[in-house]
């Protein structure tokens, strides 16, 4: 079982661990800053660091079909550490921050647009939101211009822990219909950004959402009679 350091500081960039194994699907580490994709965010990629200056690149983040250990996957080709190898695993900090701001930011999309969202995917600095949004006429320039509103009050976020029984007692808490909030270990993670919004998740986020920096509306498409998809991109921050 991995411990997450990531959950509880998505700032850390890096992390002395140990391997527990590591066989052709990746290296699994006791410890880890690497985020593993899912919930629409890709997994991390970076570096793993051994003795005599080795280093090892790490392409994508995954989680084992136990969903406890996270696999570091290497590029093809190298030679994999010995089990109880000491480490120093380390993040693409420049890709990692660019999905913080970009997952905060669609958290603030799903603010100004109430709809049930029916997918989403979290990009470098860009992302999208699709949205059940029935007959209402989603005009590009208005969402823009509330979206912005709300990364400019910079307000902070914060995260706490409920039960999954908790969750289940307050399903309004949950936007997303084809995307289940991460649950079945007792518990769940929230992500508030403080008097905007609350929902379960269990990605990696900015501290306060004047971080996000300016965000423009690049498409709003149709998919479907009663679906839209709505496209962000992030200026530097």
């Amino acid at each position: 079982m991995t411990e997450v350091l990531f959950r509880d500081d998505s700032y850390l960039v890096e992390t002395k661990a140990n391997v527990m194994f590591a066989d052709q699907r990746g290296l699994a580490l006791d410890r880890t800053v690497f985020y593993p994709q899912g919930g629409g965010q890709p997994g991390d990629q970076g570096v793993l660091l051994l003795a005599a200056g080795r280093t090892i690149a790490i392409v994508n983040t995954v989680y084992d079909a136990d969903r406890k250990t996270i696999l570091h996957v290497p590029a093809e080709g190298v030679d994999l550490p010995a089990v109880g190898a000491r480490v120093v695993a380390r993040i693409d900090w420049d890709r990692r921050y660019k999905r913080m701001r970009a997952h905060t930011a669609l958290h603030l999309l799903s603010v100004v647009l109430p709809y049930p969202v029916t997918g989403g995917s979290v990009g470098d600095a860009e992302g999208r939101l699709d949205f059940d949004s029935g007959d209402a006429v989603l005009d590009k320039a208005e969402v823009e211009r509330r979206l912005n509103e709300l990364i400019a009050i910079d307000a902070p976020l914060s995260q706490r822990w409920i039960t999954d029984a908790e969750l289940e007692a307050n399903p309004s808490l949950v936007k997303t219909m084809s995307v289940k909030p991460p649950s079945g270990t007792g518990r769940v993670r929230l992500i508030a950004i403080e008097g905007l919004d609350l929902q379960p998740c269990g990605g990696t986020h900015v501290a306060r959402t004047g971080e996000i920096g300016r965000a423009s509306v690049t498409q709003i498409e149709k998919k479907g009679k009663i679906n839209r998809r709505v496209r962000i991109a992030l200026a530097s921050p």
